[in-house]
């Protein structure tokens, strides 16, 4: 059958919008809507590049780091709000104004990684105490070190970690806080920064809380003008109300505190007065259910209950700088749906502080993270 003159037309017409030559700006259009996409998916399936704005884990990372945190390492977390802006922050700035719309929310669904949060690992997530103002995964993103899996007890002994009861020994670049007694002379702010030692309060004239870190300990504290370096422990039983579980049942401070069983998922508790009290935004808040209590006994979702089920695993972060971190000391468990990934390598380091021509820390670039 022959083709009407008018088809061929159509068809030779067609041939040369195929092979017609793309403009400049729809070029640039889909290149750009490739990078966008590419690097959607990198980011969301591979890894991610995160600043360090805070001290909490000094010395091992310091403010002005730049991560790349790997998401395979315990497996992508599949987006639970996926209509946001790629690239920013659940809110811009200090202002109130969302990058996302909440409308969707899907289920927590992570694919399989190459393997499991473990003690020790430096762990990016997403803040849990959040809860309340924005989505799991739009949740303002913390990093600490992870000294607590699913299962384990911790304990904490005169600021000594233990784990199962064996001691967990410190990142080798930890740092804490010391009582620096003086003899009155003032001390050089240029040793204090070129020994990286941070003064954290001042007494007194000749007494200061500072934190110094382990390599610097011992060239410090042979100067001729230090009498006596203490560490700052807070003793057994002083209650602190900052720290979790916030109850008087439980007298812990930021250097005592537990035994404390971090919930396993599939580990049944029995619900009393000490329980809920250690539990409850893990099973309320966390697990999404209705908990209320009456006359001695406790109700969830309207049923009274006297155990309670774990449906996920937690874990227990901590910053390496042990004074000055808000931790799982603070506000308890972190739940699986939160955690983000590893981190992995250092890949950038700025120093604020320093001249423009020492701006970048280059023994820092490409290092790994331990």
């Amino acid at each position: 059958m022959k083709v009407p003159f008018l088809s061929r037309r159509k068809v030779k017409s067609d041939q040369e919008e195929a092979t017609r030559p793309k403009s400049k700006t729809r070029e640039w259009f889909d290149a750009l809507l490739f990078a966008v996409i590419a690097a959607t998916v990198i980011r969301g399936l591979l890894f991610s590049a995160y600043a360090i704005p805070t001290g909490s884990m000094e010395g091992t990372l310091l403010t002005g780091d730049y991560l790349f945190v790997s998401k395979l390492s315990y497996g992508p977390r599949m987006p639970i709000t996926p209509v946001s802006i790629p690239f920013l922050e659940s809110r811009i700035g200090e202002s109130k104004i969302k990058t996302y719309w909440d409308g969707i929310q899907l289920p927590y669904f992570r694919l399989p990684g190459m393997g499991e949060v473990k003690r020790g690992d430096v762990v990016v997530f997403n803040y849990p105490p959040d809860a309340g103002n924005n989505p799991v995964d739009m949740r303002v993103h913390y990093i600490k070190r992870c000294l607590g899996t699913p299962g384990d007890v911790v304990t904490m002994i005169d600021s000594k970690v233990y784990i199962n009861n064996q001691f967990f020994k410190n990142a080798p670049e930890a740092q804490t806080s010391y009582l620096v007694s003086t003899d009155g002379n003032g001390i050089n702010p240029e040793l204090l920064k070129d020994l990286k030692i941070e003064i954290f309060q001042q007494m007194n004239i000749n007494d200061y809380v500072m934190i110094i870190p382990p390599a610097s300990f011992d060239d410090f504290k042979s100067r001729e003008n230090i009498k006596s370096i203490t560490e700052v422990v807070t003793p057994k039983g002083i209650y602190d109300e900052s720290v979790f579980p916030h109850n008087s049942l439980f007298k812990w401070n930021q250097d005592n505190f537990g035994p404390l069983i971090i919930p396993a998922k599939g580990w049944t508790v029995r619900l009393n007065e000490s329980t809920i009290a250690l539990y409850r935004t893990a099973i309320e808040v966390y697990e999404n259910n209705k908990v209320e209590t009456s006359v001695g006994n406790i109700f969830i979702n309207g049923k009274k209950a006297d155990t309670y089920t774990f449906k996920m695993d937690y874990y227990w972060m901590m910053g390496d700088n042990r004074h000055n971190s808000e931790d799982s000391r603070y506000w308890g468990f972190v739940p699986e749906d939160h955690i983000v990934g590893k981190a992995m390598i250092t890949w950038m380091s700025t120093d604020k502080d320093a001249s423009p021509l020492n701006k970048i820390r280059w023994s820092r670039i490409l290092r790994e993270i331990n």
